[in-house]
């Protein structure tokens, strides 16, 4: 896998963000290549004291322009610096697929940048 060459890329926007104590959850949705139309929730919760890593759980539902929806999970762990996650994950698609994700999220702007791989094909 070469991560330099991502099989597809796409942009979102963060449309929701909620603050917990032992938590952060976001809502996102826009455009991703392959996927369509993306709306995806992801729960953050830190393993350290200052909140700069932890894991992720999370939902994805895509509209493709055919109107087919396709359903995954999302795992994985997240870096912070200051306002800017970077997140590493892998999904289970309904398809079949199982991609790797990176996901550079800006809190500030609201401006997500996604790249994956497919580690395994649809069915």
């Amino acid at each position: 896998m070469d991560l330099n060459n991502p099989d597809g890329t796409g942009e979102l926007k963060i449309s929701r963000m909620t603050i917990e104590s032992d938590c952060a959850s976001f809502d996102f949705e826009g455009q991703v290549e392959g996927y369509g139309s993306v709306f995806c929730t992801h729960v953050l919760e830190s393993v350290d004291g200052d909140r700069t890593r932890g894991v992720l759980s999370g939902e994805a539902r895509t509209f493709l322009t055919d109107g087919t929806l396709i359903t995954t999970p999302h795992r994985g762990t997240f870096v912070r610096d200051s306002s800017t996650l970077r997140t590493y994950f892998t999904d289970a698609v309904n398809t079949g697929a199982v991609n790797f994700v990176i996901w550079d999220i800006d809190i500030l702007s609201k401006h997500v940048k996604v790249s994956y791989w497919e580690i395994k094909s649809p069915n």
